[in-house]
């Protein structure tokens, strides 16, 4: 099973990874890669936080979830999981559609697009949602369309290496599970909020790179939420995940 432990991801030499590893990134819309994600994920929306979010996401059903790792012919799956730190997030925002609406939103570190999604359903007047992987982009339209929420613009890249660009508020979950990019994360954020003001919500479930981290100094609590059975089964048993404001 996937753990965000580390920043590494495994690819496939297959001939199936070769051939999808190779598209345009920006190619969301590839009917082959849409039609071997539709046949190996399953779409649920029950079991997390978020019940109203509908996504397409691995679970125990799934022919991959207990499949050797290697046999899967893209990048690690992380966005077919819907992480604790995420679901926090998505919650909050349903519940506290102020916090977004009418302002522009970054869902860093993406993933399946439930929180970029939670942030459009509250009223977010613009929204980007960025992840490195692509095959990730491709879930996040397939999520869309199944909330019937306009897709979003998507950025397949590191933007943390960019030229910043200015945010009403940055959301991402579960991206403390490494140490050198728990670093780079909190240099990047400072910078945001003390060249634009910009607000920074972190969702994590507790891990100690995160908890053990120096960013965890500069943390508010806004809330906590006690994670469904299905999602602590999923999680090595963690049973509950918080919402934290950065206030460096």
């Amino acid at each position: 099973s996937l753990t965000k432990t580390s920043g590494t991801s495994s690819r496939s030499t297959s001939q199936l990874g070769r051939h999808f590893h190779h598209r345009t990134p920006g190619n969301f819309l590839d009917p082959e890669v849409r039609a071997f994600l539709e046949e190996n994920t399953e779409v649920i929306s029950s079991g997390n936080l978020t019940p109203e979010i509908r996504l397409r996401l691995l679970t125990p059903r799934c022919r991959f979830w207990k499949e050797r790792a290697d046999l899967w012919p893209f990048a690690d799956p992380f966005w077919a999981i819907y992480w604790p730190g995420g679901q926090a997030l998505s919650r909050y925002i349903l519940d506290n559609p102020n916090i977004v609406r009418m302002g522009s939103v970054l869902d860093l570190g993406s993933g399946c697009g439930a929180t970029a999604i939670a942030a459009v359903m509250s009223g977010a007047s613009h929204v980007l949602a960025n992840d490195i992987d692509p095959i990730a982009g491709m879930a996040m339209v397939i999520n869309c369309e199944l909330n019937n929420v306009n897709p979003f613009p998507i950025a397949i890249k590191n933007i943390t290496d960019t030229k910043l660009d200015k945010w009403d508020l940055i959301v991402l979950g579960d991206m403390f599970y490494d140490e050198h990019l728990a670093d780079c994360l909190h240099h990047w954020l400072g910078k945001c909020i003390k060249m634009y003001g910009t607000k920074v919500l972190i969702g994590d479930p507790g891990r100690p790179q995160f908890t053990g981290h120096s960013i965890h100094r500069q943390l508010h609590k806004v809330i906590e939420y006690s994670l469904p059975e299905p999602t602590r089964r999923e999680n090595n048993g963690l049973t509950s995940s918080i919402v934290w404001s950065y206030q460096p």
